[in-house]
């Protein structure tokens, strides 16, 4: 017989819920139905814990938290929809739209795209800062797939699936601060690489247009 996981008790917006004492707070959240944005966390692979979509307050602390790296604790007091956090989050998903290129017109996953939903679900209806417009130069070489840095977001979850899922290890950050992106066997051109298996793991997972298949038209990719 399989022993029974402990649980705790804590609350999220002064709901009390059970939670298993081994996860997370991003886990306990989405397994109650509890709302809290994320956009590099992906169940099954490692916490990065770049994106800061997830961040919650903890009652007895003054700290905003990742949910996706914070384990859960016993009587834990947990708000999701501060006034703070909501504000929080609309800059982040801000800065994230000024810095690529999401035209949302033009884009392969308009309609869906979980950064596109984001900006949706947190009340993001406009940017106030200005633009970068970047133009990187898209990897077309590849006889199946597409890579578009300029819609890319470093959730780095096409780094993890490849690493952690197929052991391929294709996908990598390359250089810092702005100029940082996402390479291929050491900036070898996609098509180039010796490493890739094909299996378009990284394409299933990437939260926007970045990664797509060839040909596909404005709305036409589904990622997982």
């Amino acid at each position: 017989m399989a022993e029974r996981r402990p649980t705790v008790p804590i609350s999220f917006d002064g709901q009390e819920v059970e939670a298993f004492a081994d996860e997370s707070v991003l886990q306990t959240a989405r397994r109650n139905g509890v709302f809290i944005p994320s956009l590099c966390f992906v169940d099954g692979l490692s916490v990065w814990g770049g994106c800061r979509l997830c961040v919650i307050e903890v009652a007895e602390g003054h700290r905003l938290r990742p949910a996706c790296a914070t384990p859960v604790r016993t009587d834990m007091e947990i708000l999701t929809t501060t006034p703070r956090i909501r504000a929080h989050r609309k800059a982040i998903l801000e800065l994230l739209f000024a810095e690529g290129n999401h035209v949302c017109a033009v884009c392969v996953s308009n309609g869906n795209c979980e950064l596109q939903d984001m900006a949706v679900a947190c009340g993001m209806d406009h940017v106030r800062y200005d633009y970068r417009s970047p133009q990187r130069e898209v990897d077309a070489s590849h006889p199946k797939y597409v890579f578009d840095p300029n819609r890319c977001i470093l959730c780095t979850r096409c780094v993890r699936v490849c690493n952690e899922i197929e052991g391929a290890h294709v996908w990598d950050v390359a250089f810092r601060g702005s100029e940082a992106t996402l390479v291929t066997d050491l900036h070898a051109a996609w098509g180039d690489s010796s490493s890739c298996t094909w299996c378009g793991k990284c394409v299933a997972v990437c939260p926007t247009g970045s990664l797509s298949y060839q040909g596909s038209a404005v709305g036409e990719m589904e990622h997982s």
